[in-house]
């Protein structure tokens, strides 16, 4: 069902509508983790490999970015890149960039949670390019920059937080690490698993995180991009 509610300003008026396709009467409460640990070796041999593969890829993928940017072009009317603005490592703010998937008014109405490859506002490349995850691409440049990582929670947007902490406490605990292209969540339950779902393999990923444990994560997120089943 879908929830409807709004985000008031700071003179208290209602002006901006956030559309849900998640309601629950039930509520959950995700493990406090406290002041987790720093992990120094891990985070620096973690930065390093972040900084050459999203270097190496830019320069690899360069061409086919190029082509996927005059298609987004050709295919419908706007602009190429989505940026959009998510939360971060401890709640900061982020500039996000994608290439477009849906028509420039898709929230003309209001913001609102795709609801996958039947969302009637994403076009037809953009369908392609969701089913391939070739839309996160510009993302890389995110991560060279040292705002996400390769791996860890997807990010996601502040109103959408502030939605889903109504019933599941804690979600903001994915926020105690970098957010990454892909993670541990959308490996292993995909990327359209509930919320509450979907926060319960990101806590499990920040406690455990480590090279190997990320090795992993990418080597099945090369393997679920080929397979349209596994990306969705």
């Amino acid at each position: 069902m879908t929830s409807l509610t709004a985000n008031r300003n700071e003179s208290g008026v209602d002006n901006t509508v956030v559309i849900m396709p998640y309601e629950s009467h039930k509520e959950y409460y995700i493990e406090d983790l406290g002041e987790i640990d720093a992990k120094p070796v891990y985070s620096f041999f973690k930065r390093a490999f972040d900084i050459a593969a999203s270097l190496m890829a830019l320069l690899i993928l360069a061409v086919p970015m190029l082509v996927i940017a005059l298609l987004v072009k050709c295919t419908s009317m706007g602009k190429v890149f989505y940026h959009q603005q998510r939360l971060g490592l401890n709640g900061c703010k982020i500039d996000v960039i994608k290439f477009r998937t849906m028509r420039m008014d898709a929230e003309v109405n209001g913001i609102q949670w795709s609801s996958g490859e039947k969302d009637p506002r994403v076009t037809n490349f953009g369908r392609v390019l969701r089913a391939t995850h070739l839309d996160e691409l510009p993302q890389l440049w995110c991560i060279l920059k040292g705002e996400m990582s390769l791996v860890g929670p997807r990010p996601e947007r502040e109103v959408y937080y502030n939605e889903f902490e109504k019933y599941i406490h804690g979600f903001h605990e994915r926020l105690k690490v970098k957010p990454g292209l892909t993670g541990l969540a959308q490996v292993e339950g995909g990327y359209h698993l509930a919320p509450q779902k979907k926060v319960l393999y990101d806590v499990e990923y920040i406690k455990n995180r480590s090279l190997w444990l990320d090795i992993k994560i990418i080597l099945k997120t090369a393997v679920l991009v080929f397979d349209y089943d596994g990306a969705k």
